[in-house]
């Protein structure tokens, strides 16, 4: 009866030792978007996929251009900026690991004017 009582004391310790945390199985994505001057750009939208195009996400830039994304699984992510017009480059396949950030500097292309478009 003892040891059945040790067990049952011991028993949510030893199981907070063997499961790992959420934090332990999450990483971050987290970065800047600059505008076609290369300054902060407040207020724009960073769109984030899995890289097999499957579970999108976006929010919103600070106003110093910062964003970030946690918690994210393990894996291979996809992501890019929109404002006023103008997008970034696709950035492809970003690793997040477990308990890590990832950091991503996301810079905006001016859109083309129709005059030079021709």
């Amino acid at each position: 009866m003892k040891r059945l009582a040790i067990c049952f004391l011991l028993l949510p310790t030893l199981l907070a030792g063997a499961a790992p945390t959420s934090r332990a199985r999450t990483g971050t994505l987290a970065g800047t978007v600059l505008d076609a001057e290369g300054k902060p750009a407040a207020q724009a939208t960073v769109t984030l996929q899995t890289s097999d195009g499957q579970h999108p996400r976006s929010t919103t830039t600070d106003a110093r251009g910062h964003f970030s994304f946690s918690p994210l699984a393990r894996g291979s992510y996809d992501m890019r900026a929109y404002q006023n017009g103008s997008w970034s480059e696709w950035k492809h396949n970003l690793s997040v690991l477990a308990g890590k950030r990832t950091d991503v500097t996301l810079h905006l292309v001016a859109p083309k004017r129709a005059a030079d478009r021709h």
